[in-house]
């Protein structure tokens, strides 16, 4: 059995899907379908850059998903898989929803892009902050997040892997608690570069904004189960997507579970689709020995040909 994973935020670099544009028409027409979509050049951004532009969350998550749909149409097109799964990380699980035949690749192009604008929108800029937390568990954090509140919000907002949890929250509440975890054994406790405090309850707004454009967007019957990332469970019930992922934005990922249960009904095969391997370094650390591969570009594709 295979299952097929797809990228969040943070794998986003310059070049990426310019080499599968370069070399498949189906890539290509992925790119401009987008571009059509987004009534701007994402293509560009995505072969090209700059870096700068690239990481605007209004911009990443988009040309993300686009070079993801772009790298699973190849798939499709060029190996005879038939998965059993799909999940995706975060922003990801919109590309696993468009393979998996629930939402059109215009419409969740054009969403996904109004949802990382309201993402950004939801809290002012320097109000909220992220920090990765390493060599503690889940539990430990979410103790260490409750001691830090004192009043402000912080919490975990990805279960990434066995001792690796990224938080969220006010500032000085994730300040709180990366000292907090230092002091409890943590083996690193750092803020992360990012933009705003994804994946807890300051994101409530955006997650209503999100709402109102997903009420408008056509949810089809799914071809293909999507592991959640809000339950950690397979959905193949497209009533329910539209709820979700409102929910998805202010809830924590539950990555590493979601992984786990794939395991558990018998994933043996897991292939990360769209720009970077960080999905597969997880996918190492939660599920040691299970196969892993990736497809972003051409070398990854003939990879993936000669060893599967």
């Amino acid at each position: 059995m295979v299952a097929l994973i797809f990228p969040g935020q943070g794998s986003q670099y310059a070049g990426m899907g310019k080499a599968l544009a370069d070399n498949f028409p189906v890539a290509r027409q992925t790119f401009e379908e987008a571009d059509d979509a987004l009534q701007f050049k994402i293509s560009s951004l995505c072969f090209q850059g700059p870096e700068e532009e690239l990481k605007l969350t209004a911009n990443t998550q988009p040309a993300i998903l686009t070079t993801s749909v772009a790298a699973y149409r190849v798939l499709e097109s060029e190996m005879s898989l038939q998965p059993s799964y799909l999940a995706g990380h975060s922003l990801g699980e919109y590309s696993a929803l468009v393979a998996s035949g629930a939402l059109a690749f215009a419409d969740a192009v054009k969403t996904v892009r109004a949802r990382g604008l309201f993402m950004q929108e939801a809290v002012p800029v320097g109000t909220g902050s992220m920090a990765a937390i390493l060599g503690l568990e889940g539990r430990d954090l979410e103790e260490i997040c409750r001691e830090a509140a004192q009043g402000d919000v912080v919490a975990p907002a990805n279960y990434n892997s066995p001792g690796q949890v990224v938080i969220a929250g006010h500032v000085q509440a994730v300040d709180r608690a990366i000292a907090l975890a230092k002091e409890k054994g943590a083996k690193k406790a750092m803020s992360l570069p990012v933009s705003a405090p994804f994946h807890c309850s300051l994101m409530i707004p955006a997650g209503l904004r999100l709402k109102e454009v997903l009420d408008g967007v056509n949810v089809s019957t799914m071809n293909m189960p999507v592991v959640s990332n809000v339950e950690a469970l397979p959905n193949q019930d497209h009533s329910l997507i539209r709820d979700l992922l409102v929910r998805q934005v202010s809830a924590p990922v539950r990555w590493d579970e979601s992984i786990l249960k794939m395991v558990d009904l018998g994933v043996e095969h897991f292939i990360e689709v769209g720009p970077g391997k960080v999905l597969s370094g997880l996918v190492r650390r939660i599920a040691k020995g299970v196969p892993v591969g990736n497809l972003e570009d051409t070398d990854s594709l003939k990879n993936l040909q000669a060893n599967f």
